[in-house]
């Protein structure tokens, strides 16, 4: 008895052996019925317990895998110049953003708030995916179009330079008005569904989500999918930069891209051949 008595006098009179007691029974099922008091000796904050046990709170955790990962994204928020122009300032609306390639970039302050902003994502989004098809599209269509149109016993619809048809090139009278016709109902289609989906507020909608991903691309966790956007974005706008550089390119040199440039759109083999002959002739 009486070392028992010993052992519970050390349990309470003691308590820098110990973490944390519960001060009275609870009364209830709530959290809120047990107090929980801190140790003396404990110095971390997160080191609470739960109803006298040693589980920390889930909020605490929660908190923590929420600050690893806001900390691995890359981001323009919080800082007060532009990482793309380091002598100007961020804009402020782009100070507190997490757009996923948000470096600072807006000189003429075209997005002069949030809602104009997402807008202007959104729209870039679209573009950047046009963008990303084109820049693969529009070789592929100058060096195979002649061969396609063989086969189906069809008319070509690349010139005398083996461009294709464009606003600067001409020819897109060539083009069957059905394809227009599927191409801006199929565009006008997407179109409305983004914008019904932004509209009502879905928990899982961001500029540019629509819900497509048939091979389940789109990673689970926040930092994979931050990651893709990421790359989204810099891959459209490197394409957009790329379909400018082609309908330029065509409309000064009056050549296909493809036959102005060929060592980008032929076998890295034919290239080097070529390389190897021109120097033997020379």
């Amino acid at each position: 008895m009486k070392s028992a008595a010993a052992a519970i006098a050390t349990l309470f009179l003691a308590p820098s052996v110990t973490t944390g007691f519960v001060s009275h029974a609870p009364t209830g099922h709530g959290r809120s019925a047990t107090v929980v008091t801190k140790s003396s000796t404990a110095s971390d904050p997160e080191s609470r317990f739960i109803d006298g046990v040693g589980i920390p709170p889930q909020e605490s955790l929660q908190a923590k895998l929420e600050e690893v990962e806001d900390c691995a994204l890359p981001t323009q928020k919080g800082k007060t110049m532009s990482e793309s122009i380091p002598f100007l300032k961020c804009p402020a609306v782009l100070l507190e953003s997490d757009l996923a390639g948000n470096v600072g970039f807006d000189p003429l302050g075209l997005a002069t708030s949030d809602e104009l902003l997402l807008d202007y994502r959104e729209a870039e989004v679209k573009h950047a995916r046009l963008a990303m098809l084109a820049a693969v599209g529009w070789p592929i269509s100058e060096l195979e179009d002649r061969n396609i149109a063989e086969f189906f016993n069809a008319p070509s619809v690349l010139d005398d330079g083996d461009r294709v048809p464009s606003v600067l090139n001409g020819g897109l009278d060539r083009i069957d008005p059905r394809f227009w016709g599927f191409c801006l109902g199929m565009s006008a289609a997407i179109d409305m569904y983004g914008v019904s989906k932004s509209r009502r507020g879905s928990a899982d909608y961001f500029p540019g989500n629509i819900g497509f991903d048939p091979l389940n691309l789109f990673p689970p966790d926040r930092e994979g999918r931050e990651k893709m956007k990421l790359a989204e974005i810099k891959h459209g706008r490197i394409a957009m930069l790329g379909v400018v550089g082609y309908v330029s390119e065509e409309y000064v040199t009056k050549m296909a891209v493809v036959d102005d440039t060929p060592v980008l759109f032929q076998p890295i083999t034919e290239t080097i051949e070529e390389v190897i002959s021109s120097s033997f002739l020379l």
